[in-house]
C-alpha cells in the first residue's frame, strides 16, 4: 500500500508503503514495510501522522522519513488527514491513498467490490464536505470482477420512491443475469442502498424492497434462487457524500457481491 499526502501548497509529499517502497514505487521494499517521506506543515502533523500509521502497521513496519514546517495547509488539515487513515486501508494492496489539500483519491486492489466501496467509505464519512474523494479502487480479474465489469459503475434504477423497476433497471439486470449465469455455482449478496434522505428505517426498509425485487427478477431469469440472498443497508454504506444531488444519486444503488 501507498500512501501519499500533500497539504495545499505543500512542495514535498508524504508516502507511506505496506509490501511495496514508496519512494519511487518501482524499488521493491520488504514485504508489510511503511516509508514516510515528504513534508507536512508542522511538527504536530508529523507525530499525528506518524503515531497514527503506527497504530495500524505497528511502530516496527514504519519508517519515518517526514520532514515538517515551510508549507500551508487548508484549516485542520492534519486532524482529516489522520482520519483517512482508517482501518479499511490496511485491506488494499498495491495501491496509494493521494490526500493532496482537500481532494483525495484511493486506489489500488482490494478483494471484492463490497470492499472497495467500503474503503472510500470509510474515508468520505470521516471528511468534511469540503473534501472530495475519488474511489479508484479496483478488484483484480476473477469472478467478482466479472460482476463488477458488468455492472461498470451504473445503477439499477426504479421507480422513485418505490421498488418498481425502471426499463433500464431491467436492462442492466438482464445483464447481470448473463453475467451470473457464466458464473460456476456462485452466491451472490444482493444488497441495496438509499441516500440519508429521510427516515432511516423507511430507507432500510426500501433498500430491502429493492434487493428482493432484484432478486425476483434475477430468478425469473433462470438464476437459481438458492444462490441469491437479498440484504438492505438503508444509508449506512454511502460510497460519497450524501451533500449533492449527484452524490445522492450515487449511493442509491444495488450492489452484487459474491459471498465469502
Amino acid at each position: 500500500m501507498i500512501l501519499k499526502f500533500s497539504s495545499a501548497l505543500a512542495a514535498g509529499l508524504l508516502y507511506a508503503a505496506a509490501g511495496m517502497s514508496a519512494q519511487p514505487p518501482q524499488t521493491p521494499a520488504p514485504d508489510g514495510m511503511v516509508y514516510v517521506t515528504g513534508t507536512v506543515p508542522d511538527e504536530n502533523a508529523r507525530v499525528a501522522v506518524i503515531s497514527r500509521l503506527r497504530d495500524l502497521y505497528g511502530a516496527d513496519k514504519v519508517v519515518d522519513r517526514l520532514d515538517s514546517g515551510g508549507v500551508v495547509a487548508p484549516p485542520d488539515w492534519t486532524g482529516h488527514v489522520v482520519k483517512t487513515l482508517g482501518n479499511g486501508i490496511r485491506n488494499v494492496r498495491q495501491g496509494q491513498l493521494d490526500v493532496n489539500g482537500t481532494q483525495v483519491t484511493i486506489s489500488g486492489n482490494v478483494t471484492n467490490e463490497a470492499r472497495r466501496q467500503q474503503v472510500a467509505s470509510e474515508i468520505a464519512t470521516a471528511l468534511n464536505p469540503t473534501y472530495t474523494v475519488n474511489n479508484g479502487l479496483r478488484v483484480p480479474a476473477g469472478s467478482q470482477a466479472l460482476l463488477d465489469q458488468t455492472l461498470a459503475d451504473r445503477v439499477v434504477e426504479f421507480e422513485s420512491g418505490s421498488a418498481i423497476l425502471t426499463p433500464t433497471g431491467i436492462a442492466i439486470l438482464d445483464e447481470m443475469a448473463a453475467a451470473i449465469g457464466r458464473l460456476d455455482r456462485p452466491r451472490v449478496d444482493i444488497i441495496g442502498h438509499t441516500d440519508s434522505t429521510g427516515n432511516r428505517m423507511a430507507n432500510i426498509t426500501l433498500s430491502l424492497a429493492r434487493a428482493d425485487a432484484v432478486k425476483t427478477y434475477l430468478t425469473g431469469k433462470g438464476i437459481p434462487a438458492a444462490g441469491l440472498s437479498a440484504h438492505g443497508a438503508g444509508p449506512d454504506r454511502p460510497v460519497t457524500p450524501n451533500d449533492t444531488p449527484e452524490g445522492r444519486a450515487r449511493n442509491r444503488r444495488i450492489e452484487f457481491r459474491l459471498a465469502e
